[in-house]
């Protein structure tokens, strides 16, 4: 039997994504990031604030990456969320962490974090307080420390954060249970 919670606005796993850009003056900026994700081929959405320092810089630069946190980095990547570039402009300066900038697209690369899409801003959409930034990926770049043996992210190596909506907690991804696309097809059997 089921117990009714209200409304909870949660849905588990959410990534933890670090989504960095530079402002105006070249100066590094970054925020922690739980509402995105892949939304079409070669794309991803982000569902940001609009006021956000680094929303203000993506729609001025057209630019931006989205990284994953890792566990290794989880309380830098905390900070990240908890501080505004607005309040705090040398937030990315005081994490210690170290950017370089993109070949790709005008945005920084946070080197710390394992995995980084580079991306531009392919579109905006807004209604009400609904806010959605979408970013024509063209890039992605990993450690070699992250790749498997044919060359591909594992993500059992790269001990990605995973935000808990229901609670607010931190947890990795770890153990791979089954291949998608594979193992259902024992139902598509006839009996």
């Amino acid at each position: 039997m089921k117990k009714d919670l209200g409304v909870v606005e949660a849905v588990f796993p959410m990534p933890v994504l670090m989504i960095a850009a530079y402002d105006e003056n070249g100066t590094v900026n970054v925020m922690n990031a739980a509402w995105g994700q892949i939304c079409d081929f070669k794309q991803i959405a982000l569902f940001l604030d609009e006021g956000h320092k680094t929303t203000e810089n993506i729609l001025k630069t057209k630019a931006f990456t989205v990284a994953l946190a890792d566990r290794d980095h989880m309380v830098t990547a905390d900070y990240f969320g908890m501080v505004s570039g607005h309040k705090l402009p040398d937030k990315f300066a005081r994490s210690g962490f170290t950017a370089v900038k993109s070949k790709h697209v005008n945005a920084p690369i946070i080197e710390e974090f394992p995995v980084v899409m580079e991306c531009e801003l392919a579109d905006v959409l807004k209604k009400g307080s609904f806010f959605c930034a979408v970013g024509q990926i063209v890039n992605t770049a990993a450690d070699e420390r992250v790749l498997d043996d044919q060359g591909k992210i594992d993500v059992t190596k790269v001990n990605a954060l995973i935000y808990d909506t229901f609670c607010h907690g931190y947890y990795v991804c770890g153990e791979k249970v089954g291949q998608a696309f594979k193992e259902g097809a024992a139902l598509l059997k006839e009996k």
